[in-house]
């Protein structure tokens, strides 16, 4: 036990300096086309496209993390005002980049690269290949949609669970989460484990209607996060997906700083 809080505070240290209160400069750069993000590692599949618009990005490993960073929200601006907007646009991490150059720390969508070229750029932006960019967290913003689960298709009824989470709000990251069951069977909880991305999983589900807490971290700030109770029911299906009545809205307890408009 002494171990897991060790690491599990290690990790929210490191997370609460993960460049916020700053901009980060950095590069970042494209994909030419949408295919590649439905095999992202976060495992969203084609799921991503509908994801911030499909505003998504692939991010370096020290932001994707070992999955923790899936569904995380950044502010991202070009910086060269010839080609780009000011304002930027907001992407969510859906898969991890692998730069061995360690010059780019995004891969940006053909969506998202259209959301920060000015009218008729965004070719212009494709040929450069690279461009110059700042970046900082932000919270995600998921107008009318609460947090959702989705039951993996290899999920076996009735004890092996599989689960995606979708649609995180907030401006944090999950670090674990137990799957409980009824209320009337209150020691009938089983621990989750991150199986890769944002796909958790357990071999021990309860029976009877699932409620999921998760433990979600911002900056040294930690706590549970309840879903509804029995956002599953007793009956749920491989391949579903399951709405909540409730969403994540913390945000970093020492703030990252919007972007300030490029002149």
């Amino acid at each position: 036990m002494a171990i897991f809080l060790f690491l599990f505070f290690f990790l929210l240290f490191t997370y609460a300096n993960a460049g916020c209160s700053q901009c980060i400069q950095s590069k970042a750069t494209f994909f030419s086309s949408s295919n590649g993000l439905s095999s992202g590692a976060c495992g969203y599949g084609p799921l991503a496209l509908d994801l911030y618009g499909g505003h998504v990005a692939a991010a370096i490993p020290s932001i994707y993390g070992n999955g923790e960073g899936c569904g995380a929200c950044f502010q991202i601006k070009c910086k060269n005002s010839t080609l780009c907007k000011s304002s930027g646009t907001h992407i969510v991490v859906t898969d991890i980049h692998n730069d061995k150059t360690k010059t780019t720390d995004f891969v940006l969508s053909s969506k998202a690269l259209t959301a920060i070229a000015l009218p008729g750029k965004d070719k212009h932006l494709l040929h450069l290949g690279i461009i110059d960019v700042e970046y900082t967290r932000v919270p995600c913003v998921y107008k009318g949609q609460n947090l959702t689960i989705r039951v993996e298709e290899f999920s076996k009824p009735p004890n092996y669970l599989a689960i995606k989470v979708l649609y995180q709000g907030g401006q944090t990251l999950i670090f674990g989460g137990e799957v409980l069951g009824p209320v009337d069977q209150p020691h009938h909880i089983a621990f989750l484990s991150r199986k890769y991305g944002a796909v958790w999983d357990t071999d021990r589900a309860p029976t009877g209607n699932l409620t999921f807490r998760f433990v979600i971290g911002s900056g040294f700030d930690a706590r549970y996060f309840y879903t509804n109770e029995g956002v599953l029911p007793a009956n749920w299906k491989p391949g579903v997906i399951y709405n909540s009545i409730v969403q994540i809205s913390d945000v970093l307890i020492n703030g990252c700083e919007p972007c300030k408009p490029w002149k």
